[in-house]
Formats: C-alpha cells, sequence, structure tokens
C-alpha cells in the first residue's frame, strides 16, 4: 500500500470518526466533513466511541458535582449536562416518537406527526415523565452508591449508540425513499458485531481502570449487554410494527429507551449489594 493510499484511509477514518461526533454529540469538532455515503456508513463504527466520550465528561462533572453540592442539585446538573451533551437531539426524537405513536393515528398519519417539528401534548408528557425517571435514578446513585456509579456512567452511552448501529441493521428504514434510510442503506451485520466487539472492550476497559476484578467485569458488562439487548430489540420490535420501519426520530428514541432501562438496572444491582 502507497504512502498516498494510506493517508488517504486515515483521513477517510477521521472523517468517518468527525461524523460520528458531529452528528451524535455537541463536542466541538470543527472538520469539515463531506458527507459521502462511505463517510457515513464508517461512521457508525464510532458511535461507542462517541458514547464512551460522553460518559466520560458525565462522570467526570458527576464526581465534581457529588463532592461540591447535595445529591439531589448535583443529579439535576448531571442530567442537565447529559442532555446538552446531545443538543437533546435523542431527547427530541423520544418526544416525537411519542407524538406519533401516542397519537393512535394510521400509520402514514404518525410518520407525518413526527416529521412535524412542533412538539405535541404527548410528547412533553413524554419527555417530563422520562427526565424525571432519569433524574431519580443519577440521584440514587449520586446519593448512595456513586464509587460504583460513575462507572456504569460511561459505559452507559457506549451501550445505548452501539444498539442503534443494530437498530439501523435490523429493522427497514420506514421512510425508504428519503432521509437517513437511504444513507445507512449499506452498513451491514459486519458493521454490528465490529461495535458491539468495540463496546466490550471498552466497558472491560473502564471497569479495569476502576480496579473492578473480573467477576464485577464480567458482570457489570453482562448487565449492561442483556438489558440493552432484550431493551433495543423489544422497543425497535413495537416501533417497527406500528411504523412499518423505524427512523432516525425512532433511532433516538430507543436511544433514550437504553439508557433510561440501563439506569434502572444499575440502580436496582447496586441496591441489593
Amino acid at each position: 500500500m502507497s504512502v498516498d493510499s494510506g493517508n488517504h484511509r486515515l483521513v477517510a477514518i477521521l472523517h468517518s470518526c468527525a461524523a460520528a461526533f458531529q452528528l451524535l454529540t455537541r463536542f466541538p469538532c470543527p472538520v469539515a466533513v463531506r458527507y459521502t455515503g462511505e463517510v457515513f456508513r464508517r461512521s457508525v463504527l464510532f458511535y461507542p466511541v462517541a458514547g464512551l466520550a460522553i460518559g466520560l465528561v458525565l462522570a467526570a462533572a458527576g464526581t465534581l458535582a457529588h463532592a461540591w453540592l447535595p445529591a439531589f442539585p448535583a443529579s439535576a446538573v448531571l442530567l442537565a449536562l447529559w442532555v446538552f451533551l446531545t443538543g437533546a437531539l435523542h431527547l427530541d426524537g423520544w418526544m416525537d416518537t411519542a407524538d406519533g405513536i401516542l397519537s393512535h393515528r394510521p400509520r402514514e398519519q404518525m410518520l407525518e406527526i413526527m416529521k412535524d417539528s412542533r412538539v405535541g401534548a404527548m410528547g412533553v408528557i413524554a419527555g417530563v415523565l422520562y427526565l424525571l425517571l432519569k433524574l431519580s435514578f443519577l440521584y440514587t446513585l449520586l446519593d448512595m452508591h456513586w464509587t460504583w456509579g460513575a462507572a456504569f456512567i460511561i459505559c452507559i452511552p457506549i451501550w445505548s449508540r452501539a444498539f442503534m448501529v443494530a437498530a439501523i441493521v435490523g429493522w427497514p428504514y420506514a421512510r425508504r425513499d428519503s432521509g437517513m434510510g437511504s444513507v445507512y442503506r449499506e452498513v451491514g451485520s459486519k458493521h454490528v458485531w465490529f461495535v458491539a466487539l468495540l463496546s466490550l472492550l471498552l466497558t472491560g476497559a473502564v471497569f479495569l481502570l476502576f480496579g473492578w476484578g473480573w467477576p464485577r467485569i464480567l458482570g457489570g458488562t453482562a448487565l449492561l449487554l442483556a438489558v440493552t439487548g432484550v431493551t433495543g430489540w423489544a422497543s425497535a420490535s413495537y416501533l417497527n410494527s406500528k411504523l412499518g420501519g423505524l427512523t432516525g426520530d425512532t433511532y433516538g428514541a430507543v436511544n433514550e429507551g437504553c439508557e433510561l432501562f440501563q439506569l434502572a438496572a444499575v440502580v436496582l444491582m447496586l441496591g441489593t449489594l
């Protein structure tokens, strides 16, 4: 392989990584990415990395807030930061999906409601309830289990974004002739296996750096993998049955659902220790 071709490949990889960060986060990423089908396809490989970056910032902020603030305001700060780091992109998808699904209209009307930039009553209610639940779980972790919770906070965004790749591959796109369905058409099972393996490695590395022994590393990783798999599969299957496929909004909704149930599972598990 020539030096020029090697440099071209490296640039393509960096652009794909930048595309993942620009799409999924609000981290400063001043790279002029040319959004081709190849870049979109490769960008999914970096979804867990974007999740890791979010998790690291959350864990650092949570540790500082835990040291300086009571648990409740610390959890509110952490929740606000979590929303800010994604530009509320996935939360917006959660609310738009709720507006469509809870309208109980025919499929095409649901899709049209979800395209509307305005948020309806069902979306607002779903968003408020979601944030309250997430706040309560973060409060519990900060109040009683932050020594363990910080490690899980880093890993939860890894797995929720990894499942977004599985959702892209595993279910059809509802708007087949437009939108994200066309740009992600060539994402395949090899991408899912790659992000699953990468998520396992990143999770194991995080737990190892926190000084966990192998039984706890394996148990914590298995918990996140199982909860993400079950929650993601169940929510994506349900949305597919209602909409005839998934959309960009539902990818965000599935991501939020996976995060919420992972937090719930972690709180329940730590409560039994």
